[in-house]
């Protein structure tokens, strides 16, 4: 499996990996657009969430929502920093392109439905560019 710029277990260089978040939140906002919902906003302890995840799923090699110790995605936003009252968050693994990720994304009805939901206003990315991924997490949120 091609490795993206990484060596075998490594994760790709930080710019790369850059690149691929701004391209999903530049993508997410692409399509609330054309539904007619406001811009998501790139939020720091969102992404810092969300990247959290894609790193441990990758490390401990699981693919659900809840970490194996029961942590949601608002137990790890609140962890961050994020002061949410509402949130969502979309979860992948595999697609090589941010593109492919919005597209698998924007073809599953729930998963649409956090991109398309007009309320929330926060944005986090996060990706893990492995060989037993990559992982992508995008977490949603409203602050209190």
């Amino acid at each position: 499996m091609e490795q993206l710029g990484a060596a075998p277990g490594a994760q790709a260089p930080a710019g790369h990996v850059a690149g691929f978040v701004q391209d999903v939140v530049t993508l997410a906002n692409a399509e609330r657009e054309k539904a007619g919902c406001g811009p998501l906003h790139s939020e720091s302890h969102l992404r810092a969430a969300a990247q959290k995840h894609a790193d441990d799923m990758s490390a401990r090699d699981y693919y659900e929502h809840d970490s194996p110790e029961g942590h949601d995605a608002g137990d790890r936003m609140s962890g961050a920093g994020y002061a949410w009252s509402t949130w969502g968050e979309n979860i992948h693994r595999g697609p090589r392109t941010p593109a492919r990720a919005m597209e698998d994304w924007m073809n599953s009805p729930g998963h649409r439905a956090n991109i398309l939901n007009c309320s929330f206003k926060d944005i986090g990315v996060g990706v893990t560019l492995t060989a037993n991924g990559p992982w992508w997490v995008q977490n949603f949120g409203v602050k209190r």
